[in-house]
């Protein structure tokens, strides 16, 4: 008999809705796709109305619903930690106590709202933060057996947990306990150089490779206590996210030497050597708790989950250290991520359900493509409807060549085809497609159409048997979560500039430094994501005509929307980027648009209010 499990995350960050019948994920969507605001923490109606769209399910056929967390555990911290912080911490109890009183503890009512019962369930079901992530990592994975990596900001109480999984069984291990935290660490950071906590970390990611790291000895030796198990302490008198509702307080900032950066000013150096101080150490930490935790548990293979896990550079360095036979990170690493987790572990651990390992020994996660899908006769519907002008192209193989002359005549392309993606990452479903050969990709895309900070690089997505050829890398990298050094013998070495007396970033950030130039960052490394036919077969094809038309089987990949703006979702989210930016070509399933023959956008001046910027 079939198990049918419906996972939910919501009310802190990244709210999403994930459906698993009989172990296999079915369908898996994030809140704000459909709600327009990014990261959405709101309870997830519309996620979870798709996935039972999705999976042709009613209500009552469902036989578990489970919350990714658990409330009781994490207002029992809040409680403790505000016991401990005295009158200081009164403004993050009150905001704390009324999401959780007002949201958390009403989840079940939450559920009858928004599909009218709890199906054959006669309780919701709830898993604890760090359970949720670790089952999100290990049980899509492709191994049997595999130690689990577990690193954010803070579940209930557990911030770091290695922990194993072996068939259908998964267990942790060892935590690391709230104050103390990788996640809030780098968040605190990410606060101090002007970013946008739970939203700009991977700023200070991009950011680093312009710095050098001349405060990693600050923070070691002041910020952060280090075992030699891995496993660490941060000193709470620089930190402020305890009994206030800012990351770091007045001892923090006269350690570095002055306020935190305003948002939006200019990025002078001193923030560029602060994000590649604070990022070496991240590293260093990532690499110890993964060699621990292989001590712990003799797994061969690790699994990672958490929002740290997103930091690609630092799983680009894990990877080198060749600790493991196999890397896998679960491309939905955040709190999106939780909801399958959650889903997975029931089925599995609840339900008992056998798990199957994939026979190709490639992961069960489908590419995470398991989101929605508009068929061309919808898309041409709305074209219609609107009188939008469009061609439409049947034969799969023209229009293929049709996108790639199209990038290969340096035109920009928003790409919408087949199920959306799940998680942060644009990989070939819903992306905005460039020239990487062309040195004014990276400037045109950014400034032009994203409307974004100029450091940020763009990820190349490469033919998966073509990766060897452009970058030093020695593994699958389907969910652009691995960085890699660009080629040797593809790269040169441009005049050296002064970063120092250099404030206008743009002079380092446009200087060539290979032949793929729009995806080779500062420090010759780039954000890979390996393309396999079997995963996007029509993505596949856009690469593989590119390369037969220009020798280069890469293209740059960038996620289809502006600063601010979650992921387009639908033909009309996708237009409406389309005609807001300077992208030239417009592709929507088989239908093609060109800007120069679309009407005028109407109410179009002070569109850029409605994103909140990241």
């Amino acid at each position: 008999m079939s198990k049918i499990v419906l996972g939910i995350s919501g009310f802190y960050h990244d709210s999403a809705a994930v459906l698993v019948k009989n172990g296999e994920i079915v369908a898996a969507a994030q809140e704000e796709r459909y709600t327009r605001k990014k990261h959405d923490p709101r309870f997830p109606h519309n996620a979870i109305n798709y996935c039972l769209e999705e999976a042709f399910i009613e209500a009552d056929e469902i036989d578990a619903i489970v919350f990714y967390d658990s409330p009781i555990k994490t207002f029992d911290r809040i409680i403790k930690n505000c016991m401990h912080a005295g009158e200081d911490s009164l403004e993050q109890f009150d905001k704390a106590t009324q999401s959780l009183l007002g949201t958390k503890m009403w989840v079940q009512d939450h559920v009858k709202k928004t599909i009218g019962s709890l199906g054959k369930a006669d309780k919701l079901l709830f898993t604890e933060h760090h359970m949720s992530h670790a089952a999100s990592a290990f049980y899509p994975s492709p191994y049997e057996k595999a130690a689990i990596l577990t690193i954010d900001g803070v579940g209930e109480w557990a911030t770091t947990t290695i922990g194993l999984g072996n068939g259908s069984n998964l267990e942790l291990l060892k935590e690391i306990h709230y104050p103390h935290s990788l996640g809030l660490l780098y968040s605190a950071f990410t606060y101090y150089c002007g970013f946008k906590v739970n939203s700009g970390e991977y700023k200070l990611m991009g950011l680093a490779p312009f710095g050098k790291p001349i405060y990693y000895d600050i923070i070691k030796n002041t910020l952060i206590d280090v075992k030699s198990d891995g496993s660490f302490r941060l000193n709470m008198e620089y930190f402020g996210y305890m009994d206030t509702m800012s990351m770091t307080n007045d001892k923090f900032h006269d350690l570095f030497g002055g306020l935190p950066r305003e948002q939006e000013s200019i990025i002078t150096i001193k923030e560029m050597n602060i994000a590649a101080s604070i990022q070496r150490v991240i590293e260093e930490r990532v690499i110890d708790l993964a060699r621990y935790a292989k001590k712990e548990t003799g797994a061969n293979n690790l699994v990672l989950a958490g929002g740290v896990a997103l930091n690609c550079v630092a799983n680009g360095k894990l990877e080198k250290q060749n600790l493991f036979d196999g890397i896998w990170v679960q491309p939905a690493a955040g709190d999106a991520g939780g909801a399958l987790g959650a889903a997975l572990l029931v089925s599995h651990e609840y339900f008992n359900v056998p798990r199957v390992i994939n026979i190709s020994k490639r992961d069960s996660q489908k590419g995470s493509y398991l989101g929605v899908q508009y068929s061309t006769s919808e898309v041409k519907a709305y074209l219609d409807r609107n009188n939008y002008p469009y061609e439409c192209i049947v034969d799969k193989a023209q229009l293929s060549s049709t996108i790639a002359d199209a990038l290969a005549s340096g035109k920009i392309v928003g790409y919408m085809s087949g199920r959306m993606e799940f998680g942060p990452r644009s990989l070939g479903a819903r992306s905005i497609l460039g020239d990487p050969r062309n040195k004014k990709t990276q400037s045109i895309m950014n400034l032009k159409i994203k409307y974004r900070e100029s450091f940020r690089p763009f990820a190349p997505s490469v033919l998966q048997e073509d990766v060897g050829d452009y970058f030093d890398i020695n593994c699958e990298s389907p969910y652009m979560l691995l960085v890699a050094p660009v080629k040797e013998d593809r790269c040169n070495v441009p005049d050296p500039l002064d970063h120092a007396k250099n404030e206008d970033m743009l002079k380092i950030i446009n200087q060539v430094r290979s032949d793929i130039p729009a995806v080779t960052h500062v420090d010759y490394s780039a954000r890979v994501q390996t393309v396999h036919h079997d995963d996007k077969a029509d993505f596949y094809d856009v690469i593989k005509a590119f390369k037969q038309k220009t020798g280069y089987s890469l293209v740059v990949n960038t996620s289809f929307n502006v600063r601010g703006e979650p992921i387009v979702c639908s033909p009309k989210d996708a237009y409406t980027c389309f005609m807001r930016t300077e992208m030239d070509v417009l592709v929507l399933e088989n239908c093609i648009l060109y800007k120069k023959k679309q009407p005028i956008l109407v109410d179009n001046e002070n569109w850029k209010k409605d994103y909140e910027l990241d």
